[in-house]
């Protein structure tokens, strides 16, 4: 905050005035003050009020801190007088004054006319043309617009003489302007012209050099005051003011002059060099007459000496030091004011520091393009900079072009000056380019439709890849229900779903990648165009099941209306789905119809769509949620069965009826049940809708009995139907008796054949047998069982350790449980097969004939011995297997002459099984050649 200008009465009960002086700094700033020129000793100056001589004159402020000093704007104080007029016809003129005239007695004031005019250069009121009611007492009353005092003058008496009579006369110009004017930019320009005449003079106004007025200037009280508003450059030159009546006319001329304080156009910022380098400042202002100007360092002129040099508005320092550093102002002037602006100079020293700014830890690239490694320290004086690849040192600059694989690498920037060395290390990873493998393609597609726009890449592995899509310029919204975008990560498909008109235009794929970016253009038209949704969609009337609704019709779109369709949603259904109506279809006209076969109780919400020649549009908004009239239910239970449970028990299962199917509150089931022959039925109802099971004990209920059961349903409205009857049985017992005969054997080192003799009569029923084996009962984890239905006697158990004795035992079992086992039986698994396969297969392939050869396999003393070969083989495009068994470690094949590739495989045959295959054997047949392999590798030599 700068000081401004006061004006202080010297009649003022103040005794003291405040200027103010603020400014910002770190460290806070502190204030001196001076008195035009003159430093002010605020220590010695103890005057307690204002003093008119010592006092007034220019002050200015100046901030300072460690930093520097900054001169504040000069700012004037001055003491303002109070005036008495004496003589009416003589008023002496002071600044910022307003005059005005009473007319006999305060406060009718003079109102200025045609004949009337206060002159506010002059203070004088002057009548044209005196009239009768111009008779009487004027008193001059003036206002000091600064003190606000207010004065006046004794009353001057006019008094019509009636000795004589005026005669006609010519205007005589009583109120003109100087010759000359000079006004500030943007100030009020005013301009009297008032002329005495007989008849009254008209005043008008003109420009000398002819152009009209702008509308921004105003004519007041008759045109007696021209009133230029914002004055500026345009507004200066010749002005004419012409007084006429019909005996003649007067002119008076004057000229209007432009000045302007100055104004910056152009300033210094705070600037940040570094010790040794060079400043150049410079400032500019615009003003007329055209400012000069100054510099100020610390609030002290600079003068062009040494390394300073200061011209015009250009200040220059070459090989500046630390103690060039402070506050700077520029200083423009002309007659008509000063302006100041300030600014920081900060000279640093340091090395170098990369703080901030160090090299990207990793960089990827493509190849064939430019890379920029920048290396910026933060070094004052600049620093000299050496760049290393590895540990070699290398001449490049911070471009490399043209980038390879071989750039790929280390790259360590070092920077050095007079104050010291810092360095930063980056990696640069150079890639394969990126390329579009499928872009999109123009298309024609009509409205409904769905389409993919595909978007595929081919890249390197190590780049990020990520996909978007423009549409029209604008890019394409995440949560657009028309768009998705499909596609792993190397495809950016993008799918669009119920394509409407306005969908057609311009689609751009972007890929973009961490070193490049790519795009691929389409464009899409589509044709024709669906009805714009129905309106508002009403229920009108609702029973069980039906609802009356009504619509009214959206846009045909250019084709005409055929049918409408109408849609329901419940809770309980996915999505929205079509509805049975009267009338069945719905023509174009028809705004309304009824939904029928609705479920009762339901809470429904309908929409509508509109079908043309072009396709079916946007279904209508969703109508309110309408909940139909409960009635009885309609549906009853399915699957009705049951059976198994406890001993005395009877379970009576069934599938509950869906919530939408209830028809109302208060929904249950009844169960109904009967023994076998029994003509009663007994009822039990239970309240819980979601019930699906029901269980019957009574001690009286003998085993595996057979009851009819029924299962119905009810709800607040009453009684529903009940379902089929059907016929279930009670829990029956395990059975008591047990198996005969039992025996087993082992089949190879993994399975078992376990066999007994069924049971030849229990009281129970049998619905199979259950075969549990163990390693021994300290090996629990062991057991496994495993069951087989009623007429199977015998069972395989696979899965089994090889050369390990095992325990079994067989019961026959029901859906009570299972009866008595049998004494357990031990058998022991023969030995694993050989783990070794074949191997050095050799082969010969003449013709079709094929021979193979390999090394023998040899049993470990804890694998069964090797009883023979199978070769299993195949053709290399199709699944099915044929296999030849051999005892020896050779064997014959005849394969068909076709040409095509066979995959064999060898594995041991012995008494615990197949051991595992070799490797895959390759035969691949050639005319007129003989091929010999070993494993997989293939030599062929051509026959002479």
């Amino acid at each position: 905050m700068e000081p401004g200008d006061l004006f202080i009465p010297v009649d003022s009960i103040e005794e003291e005035a405040t200027l103010t002086c603020d400014a910002k700094g770190n460290p806070p700033p502190q204030y001196r003050w001076s008195l035009n020129g003159t430093l002010i000793n605020l220590g010695l100056d103890r005057r307690s009020s204002l003093d008119r001589a010592q006092d007034v004159g220019l002050y200015q402020c100046m901030a300072f801190n460690t930093v520097g000093a900054i001169l504040s704007r000069r700012a004037s104080l001055q003491f303002a007088y109070n005036f008495q007029i004496n003589i009416l016809t003589n008023i002496s003129i002071f600044p910022d004054l307003t005059y005005a005239w009473v007319f006999n007695e305060y406060p009718y004031f003079v109102q200025q006319d045609n004949r009337r005019f206060v002159s506010q250069q002059t203070g004088n009121l002057y009548i044209s043309k005196v009239e009768s009611s111009d008779v009487g007492n004027y008193t001059c009353v003036v206002m000091n617009s600064v003190t606000k005092g207010k004065v006046q003058s004794s009353p001057t008496s006019l008094i019509l003489r009636t000795d004589g009579v005026m005669g006609e006369y010519e205007p005589k110009i009583e109120v003109n302007f100087p010759d000359n004017v000079s006004a500030a930019k943007g100030s009020t320009v005013t301009l009297e012209c008032f002329a005495l005449g007989n008849p009254v003079p008209e005043i008008t106004w003109k420009r000398a050099n002819g152009v009209p007025f702008p509308s921004k200037v105003k004519m007041k009280y008759s045109n007696a005051v021209l009133e230029i508003p914002s004055f500026q450059q345009d507004d200066t030159g010749g002005y004419e003011c012409v007084a006429e009546n019909k005996m003649g006319k007067n002119v008076a001329t004057g000229k209007l002059a432009f000045y302007a304080k100055p104004q910056w156009i152009q300033t210094m910022k705070d600037t940040v060099l570094a010790i040794e380098e060079r400043l150049y400042w410079e400032c500019r202002a615009n003003g007329k007459p055209k400012p000069s100007y100054s510099w100020l360092k610390n609030g002290q002129p600079l003068v062009s000496e040494d390394k300073i040099h200061v011209e015009e508005g250009v200040l220059s320092v070459s090989v500046l030091t630390l103690a060039d550093a402070g506050m700077y102002q520029c200083v423009a002037e002309n007659r008509h004011g000063v302006i100041y602006f300030a600014a920081e100079l900060m000279v640093l020293a340091s090395p170098p520091d990369f703080t901030g700014n160090v090299l990207r830890a990793l960089l990827k690239a493509k190849a064939g393009t430019t890379v920029t490694l920048e290396c910026k320290p933060q070094a004052y004086p600049m620093a000299s900079i050496l760049w290393k690849k590895g540990n070699l040192p290398i001449h490049t600059s911070d471009r490399l072009a043209n980038v390879s694989k071989s750039d790929a690498g280390s790259y360590t920037c070092f920077a050095r000056n007079r104050f010291g060395m810092s360095s930063t290390t980056g990696r640069l990873l150079v890639t394969d380019p990126t390329r579009i493998t499928q872009g999109p393609s123009d298309m024609e597609i009509i409205v409904g439709e769905s389409i993919v726009l595909p978007c595929q890449v081919s890249s390197d592995p190590v780049l990020d890849i990520s996909f978007s899509w423009a549409f029209n310029g604008q890019l394409i919204a995440k949560d657009d229900g028309h768009f998705e975008l499909v596609g792993g990560r190397t495809a950016g498909d993008l799918m669009i779903r119920n394509i409407q008109l306005y969908h057609a235009g311009k689609y751009i794929c972007v890929v973009d990648t961490d070193v490049e970016s790519l795009s691929a253009v389409a464009v899409l038209i589509v044709k024709a165009r669906p009805p714009s949704p129905p309106a508002v969609v009403t229920v009108e009337e609702v029973t069980d099941s039906t609802a009356q609704l009504a619509w009214s019709p959206g846009r045909d779109n250019g084709s005409p209306i055929s049918h409408y369709l109408i849609q329901t949603r419940t809770p309980f259904t996915v999505g929205w789905q079509r509805v049975n109506t009267v009338p069945e279809v719905i023509d174009g006209n028809t705004l309304t119809a009824t939904v029928v076969d609705l479920n009762a109780w339901v809470e429904y919400e309908f929409r509508v769509l509109a079908r043309n020649g072009v396709g079916v549009g946007e279904p209508s908004p969703v109508s309110v949620k309408t909940r139909t009239e409960d009635s009885v239910p309609d549906a009853a239970p399915g699957n009705v069965g049951g059976g198994g449970g406890s001993r005395s028990e009877l379970v009576i299962t069934w599938e509950p009826v869906p919530e939408e199917l209830q028809n109302g509150e208060s929904f249950g089931y009844i169960i109904a049940f009967r023994a076998f022959g029994d003509a009663s039925w007994t009822h039990v109802a239970t309240s819980a809708p979601g019930a699906a099971r029901y269980v019957y004990k009574n001690d009286s209920i003998s085993p595996f009995s057979p009851f009819h059961v029924k299962v119905g349903t009810y709800n607040s409205k009453g009684q529903g139907p009940f379902s089929p009857v059907v016929t279930i049985y009670s829990a029956e017992i395990e059975p008591s008796g047990m198996p005969a005969g039992v025996w087993a054997r082992s089949v190879s080192a993994s399975e078992i054949e376990v066999n007994w003799q069924a049971l030849s009569f229990t009281p129970e029923r049998v619905l199979g047998y259950e075969v549990v084996y163990w390693e021994d009962d300290t090996k629990p984890e062991t057991m496994g069982k495993m069951r087989v239905p009623w007429n199977q006697t015998s069972a395989t158990v696979s899965g089994l350790a090889g050369h390990t004795q095992y325990f079994l035992t067989v019961s026959a079992f029901n859906t009570a449980g299972t009866g008595p086992f049998l004494p357990a039986i031990n058998v022991t698994t023969k030995k694993p097969p050989p783990a070794q396969p074949p191997l050095n297969v050799e082969w010969t392939l003449i013709g079709s004939h094929l021979s193979l050869y390999w090394e023998p396999v040899v049993a470990m003393e804890s694998e069964s011995e090797v009883m023979g070969y199978q070769l299993s083989y195949r053709r290399q495009r199709h699944k099915e297997v044929n296999t030849l068994t051999t005892s020896n470690s050779s064997a014959e094949l005849s394969l068909p002459e076709d040409d095509e590739d066979y995959i064999i495989h060898i594995r041991t045959m012995s008494e615990g099984g197949l051991g595992p295959a070799s490797d895959p054997i390759r035969v691949h047949q050639l005319s007129e050649f003989i091929i010999f392999s070993w494993s997989t590798h293939t030599v062929c030599a051509e026959c002479s």
